[in-house]
């Protein structure tokens, strides 16, 4: 990097993580989700938005799948981010936003 730059990796523990994905995924059908992927789809939506984690999968009617694609998106994530030279992992497990910050100072 250009300028000195602190690397900061928010990790938690994984069977969190991963009730944390499915309860957002919950939480998203009843938003409103599935109709906006279908108005989407009706639009004649980019490959690239077809491409989003739980498009195609909505589409199928199939929430379960969604879950089970974020979650492997977001522990490839973890991978990618603990190969980072340098990076600081904070594990916010079971912490509050406000305790993480004081963590990192």
């Amino acid at each position: 990097m250009r300028h000195p730059t602190r690397l900061i990796g928010l990790v938690m523990d994984r069977e969190e993580l991963y009730a944390r994905i499915d309860r957002r995924v919950e939480l998203m059908i009843p938003a409103g989700a599935l109709e906006q992927v279908r108005a989407a789809d009706r639009a004649g939506a980019s490959a690239t938005a077809r491409a989003a984690v739980g498009f195609a999968e909505l589409l199928d009617g199939d929430v379960e799948a969604m879950k089970r694609r974020t979650r492997n998106y977001a522990r490839r994530q973890l991978t990618w981010m603990r190969k980072l030279a340098a990076v600081e992992l904070i594990d916010v497990t079971g912490r509050s936003p406000d305790e993480v910050a004081a963590a990192l100072q």
